[in-house]
């Protein structure tokens, strides 16, 4: 599969067949986070892959009643919770270097983008979440205080193809030497 192809296919997949995911497309799917670029190589990420029944259904009850990935969570074979090092990326001698501190979100955003691409090239659904009660998250999978809980994302075959939604223009949002005057 070409990028760009992946680029353009993947889509937030909601609904999952419950077909297990031979181990070798799993690990694929972590290889592709392992070579994700960071700062400085740091390489702040961790993974925890969630099988269990129960866990999945405890990690999807973090999930408000509203969230439309909720029950994505239960029917996809594997959750994938992304976790990162806190102090680490993006600072030098204990030190942050630049005003926006811990780059730990922007390092774990790589990672579930090259997640993501990975999974679809393999035929596979995800959908990022964000929107779940963090800390209970954390209680769930015995998440250290140095690490914290960043997204999830179930891992599975999708039971429906999901549509792309409109794009903007690039000229809505490609500006060059400045941005225009209003």
């Amino acid at each position: 599969m070409d990028l760009m192809e992946a680029i353009r296919g993947r889509r937030s997949i909601r609904k999952y067949r419950s077909d297990p995911i031979p181990e070798e497309a799993l690990q694929k799917v972590i290889e592709a986070v392992r070579w994700s670029p960071s700062w400085a190589n740091t390489q702040c990420w961790e993974m925890v892959i969630v099988k269990d029944p129960d866990k999945k259904s405890a990690l999807a009850n973090t999930l408000p009643s509203t969230n439309p990935a909720r029950m994505a969570m239960i029917e996809a074979p594997v959750v994938i919770v992304l976790c990162g090092k806190k102090g680490v990326s993006g600072f030098k001698k204990g030190e942050a270097m630049t005003i926006k501190g811990d780059w730990l979100m922007f390092d774990t955003g790589i990672a579930m983008q090259n997640l993501c691409l990975m999974a679809y090239s393999l035929g596979l659904g995800t959908v990022i979440i964000g929107l779940f009660d963090h800390k209970k998250a954390e209680e769930i999978l015995g998440v250290p205080g140095d690490r914290e809980v960043v997204a999830m994302t179930p891992l599975g075959y999708p039971a429906v193809s999901g549509t792309a939604p409109k794009r903007k223009e690039v000229s809505e949002f490609v500006f060059y030497e400045t941005y225009p005057s209003k």
